[in-house]
């Protein structure tokens, strides 16, 4: 879900979001649509959370005074204990809230699980929502039916170092195997540096890697998916990716254990001199050894010019299926997540709004958000909206497939094909 202070979660979407969803519930739809009483919020309690908390408040105070007789009741949860929360509150309504934040990646396991109310019309009928980043959407949406609306979205780009590119008269790379000679040229010239810094288990900074040569995590055939990551495209992709685990770059017995969270403090520490890391890694970056001394552009595709697809991480909100207050909790999601708040949002916290158009002028007033912005405008990539999904991510699979190849235990066909075997696993136990 965010990253760093603001973005814990956005790794926790690759990571740790997977143990959230619950797997059981006898959570049903209220029959009941009260017109007043009080509303009760579950938000994430950020890192430097009161910025986030005006914003907030501020819409409840307009909300409650357009619904005379409705009091919103915002609570924010720790990010390390949601996920016991959240399925106490599927499983006992009178303990949930109505309305919800949570992961995007955590969409189709909810939904499996009856927890979030379909919103298809409401959200259908919502006059901003036309304006909703397609990925954003998708992450929203399961079956053709919408259970929520985005509230951010992140991607990540290349941080390169502008002092050493320009004492090794570098440009930044315009490719995916310029990027490649690029690395090796800041480690033979800096050996104190790796030039490129990656983590085999960094499953995020791997995937552009494979999307870029065209693969995919999976495919959906006939209402479920089947794992793609065995394909001839996505094998390029891994081989491209885990071909930087070399003592030229950045050697396996150091890099292969890192996360995303690593190869962000290898640069920020000044040991890097490129790495690839969100919008929501800038806080950590500037409180570095490299403050004012680095800049970022698009991770670079396969062809010149191109932009390797991200994964577009972040949150969502819901109401809760359980709700006895539907109309005023699809009110309030609507609010929460507006256009207005959104922009608001951005400006306390750095969140990248998910309408384009809110999006485009954050752009223009905070230029380090551009390199993102053209990131999430060339296209971007989620992962399948499967509940399986969950058991993937905290299985640990592609983590492990790339780190079998990377200490040279299993060839890219090897490691692929048994990582796909356990995805279609779980594709298949989720239904």
């Amino acid at each position: 879900m965010k990253l760093a202070p603001r973005f814990a979660l956005l790794l926790a979407t690759a990571a740790v979001v997977a143990g959230c969803a619950p797997q059981t519930s006898d959570n049903s739809s209220s029959d009941k649509d009260d017109q007043s009483g009080t509303l009760r919020v579950w938000l994430f309690q950020e890192v430097g959370n009161d910025p986030k908390a005006k914003v907030v408040d501020s819409v409840v105070t307009a909300f409650e005074k357009a619904h005379k007789g409705t009091k919103v009741d915002v609570e924010y949860i720790p990010i390390d204990t949601r996920a016991q929360r959240v399925k106490a509150a599927f499983n006992d309504p009178k303990s949930a809230p109505d309305v919800m934040e949570y992961g995007n990646t955590d969409t189709a396991g909810y939904v499996k699980d009856g927890g979030l109310l379909d919103v298809t019309k409401e959200f259908g009928a919502w006059s901003e929502a036309k304006d909703t980043d397609p990925t954003a959407k998708k992450s929203v949406t399961v079956d053709g039916k919408q259970y929520g609306s985005p509230f951010y979205v992140g991607v990540r780009a290349l941080y390169y170092r502008t002092d050493v590119f320009k004492d090794l008269g570098l440009q930044p790379p315009k490719t995916m195997a310029e990027l490649a000679s690029t690395a090796r040229k800041i480690h033979k010239a800096k050996s104190d540096l790796y030039g490129l810094v990656v983590g085999g288990a960094y499953t995020y900074g791997a995937m552009p890697f494979v999307w870029a040569n065209g693969g995919e995590l999976a495919t959906a055939q006939g209402g479920s998916y089947t794992s793609g990551i065995d394909s001839a495209a996505a094998q390029k992709g891994i081989k491209a990716y885990t071909s930087l685990f070399t003592s030229d770059n950045c050697p396996a017995a150091k890099c292969a254990v890192m996360g995303g969270n690593d190869t962000i403090t290898a640069f920020a520490a000044g040991k890097a001199g490129m790495a690839i890391g969100g919008d929501f890694s800038h806080s950590a970056v500037e409180a570095g050894k490299v403050k004012g001394k680095y800049a970022v552009v698009p991770l670079p595709g396969v062809a010149s010019g191109s932009v390797a697809p991200a994964f577009a991480g972040g949150n969502n909100i819901g109401v809760l299926k359980s709700t006895s207050h539907r109309t005023l909790a699809v009110d309030l999601m609507e609010q929460l997540t507006s256009k207005a708040t959104q922009a608001s949002m951005f400006d306390a916290m750095g969140f990248l709004p998910t309408f384009t158009d809110v999006r485009d002028a954050a752009a223009a007033k905070v230029p380090f958000e551009k390199p993102f912005v053209e990131t999430l405008t060339a296209g971007t990539k989620f992962v399948p909206a499967s509940p399986g999904w969950s058991e993937i991510d905290s299985s640990l699979v592609l983590p492990t497939m790339l780190q079998e190849v990377i200490s040279g235990k299993k060839s890219v066909a090897a490691a692929s094909g048994d990582a796909a075997k356990k995805m279609n696993s779980a594709f298949s136990s989720a239904g």
